[in-house]
């Protein structure tokens, strides 16, 4: 008996005799108590690309808003009541607490789990970027927002602040995240999933996105504008659709594509495109129109239902089978985006290279090509009267074929149309409002930090969807 107690009683004392932290005994390694850093900065990308590309309408109406789809039986939202769903509340928690929030906290943690110097600051200065191009959408949707207080616990009524300083400090913020990328060392790797931690791309990426905020305030501050856009043109930006940011979605749940999602996987029938955007690719005989559509009940015709009525699901074209795959990707930022940046840039007189001309080509035809379509077919199109590069009216050239490239982005189409006043969209006779320049302040923030909302609401000119934000000239 004696031998069996003193056997039991050795594992206590090699314990008790070694100086070891004790609590580690209660960590489980299957549960750990703390994310990795990359974990939160993978969530913030897919939260980020399936809020961008969403056709949820308690989230994402902007397919809708600019007319490339209108709805069936339920027509609210096509007739833009953003009230009754609480969709500017849905879209401020999304933003912030949903991606947001998620690359702040790998900012936190990435100092600390991550070793290597080069590695840490490559991917400190890509989740900055991340974080930027969020804010983008936020303060273009809304104007005025809470930024400098944002997310701290300590401020549970955080300020608003100025649309224009925001974007200013935006701008700034991403200057210093490019400084700091380094193409010598790694960054997520896999745990990127848009570009797999090439750090090349995503300097090019971060240049083109600087493009893009450039070209945005071009009409409020010309000067500025041309400064952004030359210095990012001259650092690199996208030169091809291999450079495009692309979330690939997979063909299983959870990880599939929004618009599968909502259309095939609910099985619901609530959307058809419009005769808006249907008619003008038809007149433009636009080789893309059988990637975007379906054919109508005919079996060998495109027809597209009227925005804001009650349109019939089986008559009309629906979304084309390969928008609605499973798999297809979403895109956060384009090759073609940036050649009808800089089409528009020349026309403004900054000094980027080429031609106006040169670059509206390769803009329309990086959009055929992406969507399956040839350069033959692009040369075609491009020859036409109707897709003609117009000097002179070159807001309109570039905004309406933009606003077909760009089909499947309702939310960067939305920005495009109101920053290019193209093309002249007209509302439907049933909305409730005019055509949204901006969303209103969500119901909660009317509630809980209203002499903030109020501060705000004065600021910007009135918490109305007609309200132009600062970037908003014409």
């Amino acid at each position: 008996m004696k031998k069996l107690l003193l056997i039991a009683f050795l594992p206590l004392v090699a314990i008790m005799g070694c100086k070891r932290d004790l609590t580690s005994l209660n960590v489980d390694p299957k549960n750990p108590q703390t994310a990795p850093s990359s974990a939160f900065f993978t969530s913030g990308q897919k939260s980020l690309a399936d809020l961008l590309t969403s056709t949820n309408v308690n989230v994402n109406i902007f397919r809708l808003i600019v007319q490339y789809w209108t709805e069936t039986t339920y027509t609210d939202e096509s007739n833009f009541d953003i009230v009754t769903r609480q969709i500017p509340r849905q879209v401020w928690n999304g933003f912030y607490r949903d991606v947001i929030r998620d690359f702040r906290e790998a900012k936190k943690l990435i100092p600390a789990q991550v070793g290597n110097q080069g590695v840490q600051k490559n991917q400190l200065a890509i989740t900055e970027i991340m974080e930027v191009y969020t804010w983008y959408y936020l303060v273009t949707t809304f104007g005025n927002i809470p930024y400098s207080e944002a997310l701290d616990i300590e401020k549970l009524q955080p300020k608003y602040d100025d649309q224009k300083t925001i974007y200013s400090n935006l701008l700034a913020r991403l200057d210093a995240a490019i400084a700091n990328l380094n193409t010598s060392a790694a960054s997520f790797g896999s745990a990127d999933l848009l570009y797999g931690g090439d750090v090349s791309l995503w300097k090019k990426f971060a240049n083109s996105f600087k493009l893009k905020m450039g070209m945005t305030i071009a009409d409020e501050d010309n000067a500025k504008a041309k400064s952004v856009v030359e210095s990012a043109v001259s650092a690199g930006v996208f030169t091809s659709n291999a450079d495009n940011a692309e979330f690939a979605y997979l063909t299983s749940p959870p990880n599939t594509n929004p618009v599968w999602v909502d259309l095939v996987q609910s099985g619901r029938k609530d959307f058809v495109v419009t005769n808006t955007i249907v008619n003008k690719m038809k007149t433009l005989n636009d080789p893309r129109i059988d990637n975007y559509f379906s054919y109508d009940a005919t079996g060998t015709a495109y027809t597209g239902g009227v925005p804001g009525a009650s349109n019939n699901f089986a008559t009309f074209s629906k979304p084309s089978s390969t928008l609605q795959a499973p798999d297809f990707p979403a895109l956060l930022l384009s090759y073609d985006e940036v050649e009808f940046f800089l089409s528009e840039a020349i026309q403004r007189g900054y000094n980027v290279g080429g031609t106006a001309v040169e670059h509206y080509n390769k803009a329309v035809t990086a959009s055929i090509v992406y969507w399956g379509g040839t350069t033959a077919e692009a040369t075609a199109y491009l020859a036409q009267p109707g897709v003609l590069f117009d000097a002179v009216n070159w807001k309109r050239s570039i905004g309406e074929q933009k606003w077909i490239a760009l089909y499947n982005r309702g939310w960067d189409a939305w920005i495009e149309w109101r920053r290019l006043d193209y093309p002249a969209l007209v509302k439907p006779p049933t909305a409730i409002t005019a055509i949204p320049l901006r969303f209103t302040y969500p119901i909660p923030e009317q509630n809980l930090n209203k002499a903030n909302y109020d501060a705000a609401s004065s600021a910007i000119g009135g918490d109305a969807v007609t309200t132009k934000l600062f970037w908003d000239k014409f």
